[in-house]
């Protein structure tokens, strides 16, 4: 009597394949695809000029945290529609830019501005350049102080 191949259930089957399908190259490219329609303010300008030239200023100080090299109003990225949507959202109810500034660096990390702000884990970055020309400034001295003692000697 032939001997019958190990049948596993249905379920099982799918989970597997499934989990093939994930761990092979470009396997959650299929999952991470924006299925999600654009956010409301996300392309399209408040009514208020003044409210939307505040808007605009803000966003091209926010950094986009997909592309990291373009603002948030440059960058077509899901992430910085989102993000512009919650801009011009907020400005749209009146609250102030540097609260929403604050927001989204309380929520983000202070690496969504491009203004930096000095606090106790960024003062060595602001401190660093003044100590390192300092240091250059009192080596310049002390070699130029000496060679002048040496050529003044007879």
């Amino acid at each position: 009597m032939p001997r019958s191949p190990l049948r596993l259930p249905r379920s099982l089957r799918q989970a597997l394949s499934c989990a093939l399908l994930l761990s092979l190259p470009g396997g959650t490219d299929v999952l991470a695809q924006q299925s999600l329609p654009p956010a409301p303010y996300a392309y399209v300008q408040l009514e208020d000029p003044m409210a939307e030239a505040q808007a605009q200023t803000l966003m091209e100080s926010l950094r986009c945290l997909t592309c990291q090299s373009q603002s948030i109003a440059d960058s077509d990225a899901p992430m910085a529609g989102d993000m512009r949507n919650e801009v011009r959202s907020r400005i749209a109810a009146g609250e102030d830019p540097e609260a929403i500034r604050a927001w989204l660096m309380e929520r983000y990390g202070d690496y969504v501005s491009y203004k930096p702000v000095v606090n106790p884990s960024t003062w060595p970055l602001f401190a660093a350049p003044l100590l390192l020309i300092l240091l250059a400034v009192l080596l310049l001295r002390r070699r130029f102080r000496k060679a002048n003692v040496g050529s003044s000697e007879p």
